[in-house]
């Protein structure tokens, strides 16, 4: 447990039920943690708030992060992230319909490792999901523990 999370913050219940059985239906067994803000993803991340008291040393694999959320949105999630020596290498995935070019933009230039439109067509997304779960999940290795 711990490290082999899956944090996807998804304001949308339809897109956070899509995103799950897009999984589910690839085979990918980890634990999702789901946060609903910007705030909340932080607070996951760094053991505070509603999640004060968690180990902030284990990381999640992959953070699934939409970009429209409520509170905090997902380029201020990913820019304090990044600014943060404990969690700038972890892996972070946009997850998002927006097809605004500067959102894509901002999003690499702010550090994500990948940027993902979620398509309309189911088929397509679990497609998406599936590539994202081989390569995040199976094939990328992580920076050694302990090293910033």
């Amino acid at each position: 447990m711990g490290e082999n999370v899956i944090l996807l913050v998804e304001d949308n219940p339809d897109d956070e039920a899509l995103t799950l059985r897009a999984l589910k239906k690839n085979n990918i067994v980890n634990e999702v943690v789901v946060a609903r803000d910007g705030n909340e993803a932080l607070d996951y991340m760094f053991g505070r708030g509603h999640h004060a008291g968690r180990d902030a040393t284990i990381l999640p694999q992959v953070v699934l992060l939409d970009l429209k959320l409520p509170k905090i949105d997902g380029l201020e999630v990913l820019r304090q992230l990044r600014a943060d020596s404990r969690t700038k290498l972890t892996p972070v995935v946009i997850l998002t319909s927006s097809n605004e070019e500067q959102d894509r933009f901002k999003g690499y230039d702010l550090g994500a490792n990948s940027y993902v439109r979620k398509p309309v067509d189911f088929n397509k997304f679990i497609d998406a999901v599936r590539q994202l779960g081989l390569y995040w999940l199976v094939f990328n290795e992580r920076p050694p523990a302990g090293r910033s």
